[in-house]
């Protein structure tokens, strides 16, 4: 179980993954050798799964990001596995859910125009066996943004 010092570390971890040791064990108040025994034991247990660098898309080139649901003509094992091996080969799809409701999956896709969208549909998407429909969504602006929730 999570106390409220392990939930501050995750919390400052969240914020900014390079802190040191020292700077974190200030931040949540205790001295660094326990602080790193909290974190080694996060680690662990699975709570931090790694340390990444947060990309800014935009620089990159890749600022248009493009919601798609899709749905698949059949929900049966070689239809979910063929799609999701085919769009694990997909650069552009940097997010991909299996959902319930209407559609079967919902990607987010991260590209420089509507013109590089539209080849990823009809070069990719469109020819994954097993796709019935698509429907597309374009956000406006990104209203809230955390890396996982934590309380």
């Amino acid at each position: 179980m999570l106390d409220a010092i392990d939930r501050r570390i995750l919390s400052a971890l969240q914020r900014d993954g390079r802190l040191t040791q020292i700077e974190l064990a200030d931040k949540v108040g205790l001295s660094a050798s326990p602080c790193a025994r909290r974190v080694k034991r996060l680690e662990s247990e699975g709570f931090i799964r790694g340390y990444s660098a947060l990309i800014d898309e935009e620089k990159l080139g890749f600022g248009f990001s493009i919601f798609v649901s899709v749905r698949l003509d059949q929900q049966v094992d070689d239809r979910l596995v063929n799609f999701e091996s085919a769009i694990r080969g997909c650069p552009e799809v940097v997010d991909c859910w299996l959902m319930t409701g209407s559609f079967d999956y919902l990607l987010r896709v991260s590209v420089s125009d509507l013109h590089e969208f539209e080849r990823f549909l009809t070069a990719n998407l469109t020819r994954i066996g097993g796709v019935a429909s698509i429907e597309s969504s374009i956000p406006l602006r990104r209203v809230k943004e955390n890396a996982a929730r934590l309380i």
